[in-house]
C-alpha cells in the first residue's frame, strides 16, 4: 500500500525548498560568489530537494515491494524502470543524487560555479517530478 500523505508531505516539502530557490536564482554569478550567506542557504536547500526526491522515491519503492537500491541514484533509476518516470527524464534527474553527495559527503569541495549552474537550471526538474509523482498516484485510484 502507498503511503500517499507521506509523499504528498514530501512534494510539498519539495515545493517549499524550490520556492526559496528560486528567490535565490536572481542573483548573479558575480554577486552568488560573494555572497557566503547566499551560497549556504542555495546548498542547504538543494540539499533538501534532493532529499525529497530520493525519499520519494524509496517510499515508492518500499511500499511495492521493489528490488533495494545500493544508492540514492539507483532509487531514482528504479522509479524510472516502473515506468513512473519517463526514460530520459529518470537519466537527468538520477544526477542530483550525485550532486546530493557531493553536498553531504565532499562538503569543503564544492564548486560554487556547479552550485550555481544547479541552481540556474535544475529546478524545473524538481517541479517535473513533483508533477509526474502527483500524476502517478492520480493514476493508481
Amino acid at each position: 500500500m502507498i503511503d500517499e500523505e507521506i509523499i504528498n508531505e514530501k512534494l510539498e516539502k519539495l515545493k517549499e525548498y524550490t520556492s526559496y530557490l528560486k528567490e535565490y536564482q536572481k542573483a548573479t554569478l558575480n554577486d552568488f560568489k560573494k555572497d557566503h550567506k547566499l551560497q549556504g542557504a542555495a546548498r542547504c536547500y538543494l540539499q533538501l530537494a534532493c532529499e525529497c526526491v530520493i525519499d520519494v522515491c524509496e517510499i515508492i519503492i518500499s511500499s511495492l515491494g521493489l528490488r533495494r537500491p545500493d544508492t540514492a541514484r539507483e532509487s531514482i533509476e528504479i522509479i524510472g524502470e516502473q515506468g513512473i518516470l519517463p526514460e530520459e527524464f529518470t537519466k537527468k534527474v538520477s544526477s542530483i543524487a550525485g550532486f546530493r553527495n557531493i553536498l553531504v559527503h565532499e562538503y569543503a569541495k564544492v564548486d560554487i560555479n556547479e552550485l550555481y549552474h544547479h541552481l540556474q537550471e535544475d529546478l524545473d526538474d524538481f517541479s517535473k517530478f513533483s508533477q509526474l509523482i502527483a500524476q502517478w498516484l492520480r493514476r493508481r485510484i
